[in-house]
């Protein structure tokens, strides 16, 4: 049943109701798109879960201490539930025993989720060139973003961050990996010994 408000007669005249227009009606409105929108609200409110193996977790853990704060890129928040996480850190070796544990966790990460490779071991097996490890997480699960290192500083961890932050404004579910900053072998100031003997052949001319 629908109520109509009868309009007020008062003295034999007709009293229309009163119209209040809303304070700012008038101040103009901004568009977006409705993907766009939600790719934003995804991209700084992520909620990992870590996947610790190796000695790349005291690097890891040290993300989330107050010197780099990572809190300020809405990433904060670790969930230790795989149903209450959409970003999946994958930190340090993989082996085969741990192979299904980590599928499982992935199937069970809320959608839509994405992962991210921590260090040289999970990207691509590092050193580890046995038939006990797994060479690299992508054998087993699709993987976003790779930060190389071994273990990687904290910095590198924060440009992978970054670097998935901008894959999710875009909409971009291709892998990528990080970049080093700089070479380190092209800095004379870090007096770096270099390895490969230079060659003694003279070239012709």
């Amino acid at each position: 049943m629908a109520f109509v408000r009868r309009p007020e007669r008062a003295m034999g005249t007709i009293t229309r109701p009163h119209h209040e227009s809303l304070i700012g009606d008038n101040q103009g409105f901004a568009t977006t798109r409705l993907d766009a929108m939600l790719n934003w609200a995804r991209k700084y409110s992520l909620f990992a879960y870590p996947f610790v193996t190796a000695c790349c977790g005291m690097e890891f853990m040290s993300l989330w201490g107050n010197r780099y704060d990572v809190s300020r890129f809405g990433a904060e928040a670790p969930r230790f539930s795989p149903r209450q996480a959409d970003l999946l850190w994958v930190v340090g070796t993989i082996v085969q025993r741990q192979a299904p544990v980590l599928k499982r966790i992935y199937e069970q990460l809320a959608e839509p989720k994405w992962v991210l490779a921590f260090g040289t071991c999970a990207s691509s097996g590092g050193f580890y060139d046995n038939y006990a490890t797994v060479a690299g997480i992508d054998k087993i699960i699709p993987c976003d973003v790779y930060v190389p290192g071994g273990p990687p500083r904290p910095e590198a961890a924060m440009d992978g961050l970054l670097l998935l932050q901008d894959k999710l404004q875009r909409g971009d579910r291709t892998p990528a990996i990080v970049k080093p900053r700089m070479d380190p072998a092209t800095n004379p100031e870090l007096g770096l010994v270099q390895i490969r003997r230079p060659s003694r052949i003279s070239e012709p001319g």
